[in-house]
């Protein structure tokens, strides 16, 4: 549990921390993570799980159609009501992210998970949910930025 921006902004190893580093947030937001602790051969998931690859998100996101976005949202926890139906039962609750030098930013607007594709020395993937929209958004995020995590079974 890495509380000091400072400290998170060098890590290359993994790291977890609360939203604001206030553990009332756990629930229901979890933990966010940098991504190095995705990449660690300890495994962040139960035995017999995996954080998703990008090929894994775009899986989901294809077989879910049309407001993927939406039907991957939790009914609650959302600002501006959000728009989820949870018809996936992904139940995706926006805990927001930590940027890399430490702050942070979004929850109850958007929720960001990792994905264990690397995409470059710096950046790995990503599955983004907004709460104005029910698009599933992909992109990069620098790794040692937190964001949240879920796991899959294999």
């Amino acid at each position: 549990n890495v509380t000091d921006g400072n400290q998170w902004d060098t890590l290359l190893s993994g790291a977890y921390c609360w939203y604001n580093n206030d553990s009332s947030y756990e629930n229901p937001y979890g933990k966010l993570y940098n991504w190095y602790t995705v990449a660690d051969s300890r495994n962040v998931c139960p035995t017999g799980w995996h954080v998703p690859t990008d090929a894994e998100w775009t899986e989901l996101t294809d077989y879910l159609g049309n407001e993927a976005g939406t039907k991957m949202k939790s009914t609650s926890g959302w600002d501006d009501d959000g728009n989820g139906t949870n018809e996936s039962g992904f139940n995706g609750f926006p805990g927001g992210y930590r940027y890399n030098n430490g702050s942070f930013f979004e929850i109850g607007d958007f929720g960001y998970w990792w994905s264990s594709s690397e995409n470059s020395a710096f950046n790995a993937g990503l599955c983004e949910l907004l709460y104005l929209t029910g698009s599933v958004f992909r992109g990069n995020y620098d790794k040692t930025g937190g964001l949240s995590v879920r796991c899959i079974k294999n």
